[in-house]
């Protein structure tokens, strides 16, 4: 046998091992998928963290875009009024509307939230937050939009939720970036209640 044979036979047995190892991952995949789908923990919470704002939190935001606009109308940014001005009344509703409640689920493929699902595949690391005194589960996906999940905890505890989901995915909270870190220091810096 030739040496260029002894390759050939060597690249087949090469190919037929990879073969064999994708067919094995195929049927472990389909098996996973063949098994019927779980609910592991399944709760309702409020869609967005919210606070009650008082009269002072609107009389501040409603002076600062009436100075913004005036500064900006002797510089003739009319346009970038306008937005400001839309800016100020996302601002005002939800400030003043309270959030729908929404059911979040954790099964045994992925995370349903907000009538959509989310596979594991598609999920990175998850860490816990916390704003207006209420606890956040926020999960990092691999997808354009959202970027992050971001689901109240309502009545679960922090450990069961990290038992669990330690098992599919990565716990690890991200260190702040640039922006993270300007928009806490604008919030210390401008405070908009005093309360």
């Amino acid at each position: 046998m030739t040496r260029s044979n002894k390759q050939n036979v060597q690249e087949t047995g090469k190919e037929k091992e990879r073969k064999n190892k994708i067919e094995s991952l195929m049927e472990e995949r389909e098996l996973a998928f063949s098994e019927e789908e779980k609910d592991l923990v399944k709760w309702k919470a409020p869609a967005r963290p919210f606070k009650e704002r008082n009269r002072e939190y609107f009389t501040t935001v409603g002076a600062m875009v009436i100075l913004l606009a005036v500064i900006l109308l002797f510089a003739r940014e009319f346009l970038l009024i306008a937005v400001i001005l839309a800016f100020s009344f996302v601002v005002y509703a939800l400030a003043s509307v309270k959030p729908e409640e929404v059911e979040h689920t954790i099964t045994s493929r992925g995370i349903r939230t907000g009538g959509k699902f989310y596979r594991w595949d598609a999920l990175g690391r998850f860490w816990f937050e916390e704003k207006f005194g209420q606890k956040i589960l926020v999960v990092e996906t691999f997808l354009g939009f959202p970027r992050r999940l971001m689901m109240l905890m309502g009545d679960k505890s922090e450990e069961e939720l990290k038992k669990l989901l330690a098992t599919y995915v990565l716990l690890e909270k991200p260190e702040p970036t640039a922006m993270d870190k300007s928009a806490k220091w604008l919030q210390e810096k401008v405070p908009l209640e005093t309360s």
